[in-house]
């Protein structure tokens, strides 16, 4: 591993050099302002940066289970495997990637940015492919496993350097929490982009569905799509061409997004700078596992999170959400019956949540950050209960989404808040350990991915085993009846589970501020120190 991070480094390093020279002469690219803060630009070009992975995670989180099933028409149970063993592998590498990250030599850009320069070309190409429907019928399985698994572990290579980049950009809480901020902005926002690209393109060419006799798709036993049931003329691959359109779409904005954030935020070289000596991997294991503060943040936002997308981002939270989003295109398409609006229902929740953004910044500013999680997390439980318990209305779905929207917003900004302050208690904690911060923000990461993994897997297995129909018209009530469990009970169940969870989590306003003044007294001592060791060698 030492050998492929000085390699990388030394690459990247002399890439950096090259295009840092160009950007250094653009004036737009101003970092600070003249007060030494970070500028607008800055913080606007740090949250571009994170756009790339909501854009394609949200195109994969609520169109690739659809389009292994109805595009590429792959059986459910090889569909599930694909989702689960993707996202596993994708969980697997974060912490590998950080472990690397927190090992790598600095270069004229620092640690993180040679990362996400070498890795987004090769992670645009392998996104682009996932969306390719190959010609051979017996190596689609492959490919398309193949292909995911790439994506995700260079995306890894993307997001983890640029998680861990909240640390370095400022040392000050208030900078950092305020870049967070436009980066959850950006990110929601790239959600909806994500949403609108896929959706709206592909929405125009849907796979056509396959009517039949309702006694020959299920004994008998299915749901007719009511007004939306037609014959539609748009052939099979009408409908993959404008996948790949969406896809190559998708490419392009990845690519100037991370050409925004490398040419617009600097890293600070004196958080950057190793002060001990590496780790190893298992010890970096240890050290973030072993430490309860984390442990607990990780654990209540796990479960939460899965009923909704990302995502990056939260383990109870992680859970849940991700469950609603692997599963709300086909509960609207099929339980709602809105076959030809679930693009449209998608892209209001996106957009409500991303109007929703500063309204939480300013309330976890306001009332602390613990109190905004039980607010804004327990927002969505009425309208998840309200949404399969009321008949079918598109009225009443687009009411529920902007209702929604709003804490999809909560979840997306308050773990990323909260990490940093994680960090820094650690730091309080071990004053004489430092450097790794790549590590907590790749095995957070890690957390979120694997357990979206599990849901995306378990729920399409559980679809499977209800008798789901690929193409269908209509579904089987009993696949109906389990798109109901998938997006309501159990999200909820999870939600409520994570809450109790993040009860005991311990770092409340009081300790924040403490750990604030704390680090900037260890910051001065350290600054003291330099000057005296100076002074005294000037003198010798």
């Amino acid at each position: 591993s030492e050998g492929f991070s000085t390699n990388l480094t030394f690459n990247g390093g002399s890439m950096c050099t090259i295009v840092m020279l160009c950007a250094s002469s653009l004036p737009i690219f101003q970092r600070r302002d003249n007060n030494g803060r970070l500028s607008m630009c800055s913080k606007l070009c740090y949250a571009i940066g994170g756009a790339p992975y909501q854009i394609t995670g949200s195109a994969l989180g609520f169109f690739l289970q659809i389009y292994l099933l109805d595009v590429a028409q792959l059986d459910p149970l090889y569909a599930s495997i694909i989702l689960f063993v993707g996202r596993a592998w994708d969980a697997v590498t974060d912490p590998t990637v950080g472990f690397l990250v927190s090992r790598s030599r600095w270069t004229r850009c620092g640690r993180m940015m040679p990362w996400i320069l070498i890795s987004t070309p090769f992670a645009v190409l392998t996104y682009f492919l996932i969306w390719y429907v190959p010609p051979v019928e017996q190596g689609k399985v492959l490919w398309y496993l193949v292909f995911y698994c790439l994506f995700q572990s260079l995306q890894t290579c993307f997001h983890v350097p640029y998680s861990a980049l909240t640390m370095f950009i400022s040392m000050d809480q208030k900078e950092r929490d305020s870049a967070t901020a436009y980066r959850m902005t950006v990110e929601v926002l790239g959600t909806v982009v994500g949403t609108a690209i896929q959706g709206q393109i592909v929405g125009g060419a849907i796979a056509p569905c396959l009517p039949g006799d309702l006694d020959v798709l299920d004994n008998g036993n299915s749901t007719l799509l009511g007004s939306d049931f037609n014959i539609t003329h748009i052939s099979l691959d009408e409908t993959k061409q404008a996948y790949l359109i969406a896809s190559a779409v998708i490419c392009t904005m990845y690519v100037l997004c991370a050409a925004v954030l490398f040419l617009g935020v600097r890293e600070q070289e004196e958080c950057g700078r190793l002060k001990t000596e590496p780790m190893s991997f298992f010890e970096g294991v240890r050290m973030v596992m072993g430490y309860g503060p984390y442990v607990k943040l990780v654990m209540g936002f796990l479960f939460t999170s899965l009923h909704t997308h990302k995502q990056p981002n939260k383990l109870f939270f992680m859970t849940s959400y991700r469950l609603l989003e692997g599963n709300f295109a086909l509960f609207i398409t099929y339980t709602l019956g809105f076959r030809n609006d679930f693009q449209n229902i998608l892209l209001v929740i996106m957009l409500s949540g991303t109007l929703s953004i500063p309204f939480w910044q300013w309330f976890l500013i306001r009332f602390g950050k613990k109190t905004a999680v039980y607010i804004g997390i327990t927002w969505a439980v009425p309208f998840m209960i309200l949404i399969v318990c009321i008949e079918s209305s598109l009225i009443v779905a687009y009411v529920v989404s902007v209702a929604a929207g709003v804490s999809v917003a909560a979840a997306f900004l308050l773990p990323w808040s909260m990490l940093p302050d994680v960090v820094d208690d650690f730091k309080v904690k071990n004053p004489d350990s430092s450097g790794h911060e790549a590590i907590f923000y790749s095995f957070y990461v890690f957390f979120t991915k694997f357990a979206s993994g599990i849901s995306l897997g378990i729920s399409t297995l559980s679809l499977d085993f209800a008798g789901y129909v690929t193409r269908g018209c209509s579904q089987p009530d009993a696949v109906n009846l389990t798109l109901k469990v998938l997006v309501s009970p159990a999200p909820v169940v999870l939600i409520f589970l994570g809450l109790f969870i993040f009860k005991t989590y311990p770092i409340d306003e009081e300790r924040r501020q403490g750990n604030r003044k704390l680090l900037q007294e260890m910051r001065e001592s350290d600054q003291d120190s330099e000057t005296e060791s100076t002074e005294l060698g000037s003198a010798v």
